[in-house]
C-alpha cells in the first residue's frame, strides 16, 4: 500500500485508498485523478519511471512502484486513463 500511497501524493490531484479486511483476504483499493498511465505495460517493468522530472527531483519516482506493488501481493488489477486517473486494486489473501 505504501508505494500507492506515494503515488496518489506525488502524482495525483486527489484520490482515496479503501481498504478491505475479511476472514480470507485484504483488499486494497486505490483510486486517484491524477494524470493517468499512458501505457501500463511499460510502467509495470521494473525501473521504468512515469514520474515527472520535478518528482523525480524530489526523491520520489524511481521506477520501482507498480512492479513492487505486484511483487508482493497475490493479486493486482490496474486501469488507467490518461487525463482521468488511474485504479488499482490488490489483494492478499490469509492463510489462517
Amino acid at each position: 500500500m505504501y508505494e500507492g500511497e506515494v503515488n496518489i501524493v506525488a502524482h495525483a490531484f486527489n484520490g482515496e485508498i479503501l481498504v478491505n479486511i475479511d476472514t480470507e483476504k485484504i483488499t486494497i483499493s486505490l483510486k486517484d485523478s491524477g494524470p493517468g498511465i499512458v501505457d501500463i505495460d511499460k510502467a509495470m517493468e521494473l525501473g521504468y519511471s512515469t514520474a515527472s522530472p520535478a518528482v523525480r527531483e524530489m526523491g520520489f519516482g524511481a521506477g520501482m512502484g507498480l512492479a513492487n506493488m505486484k511483487k508482493n501481493t497475490d493479486s493486482m488489477t490496474i486501469s488507467s486513463e490518461v487525463n482521468v486517473g488511474t485504479d488499482v486494486v490488490l489483494i492478499n489473501y490469509l492463510n489462517l
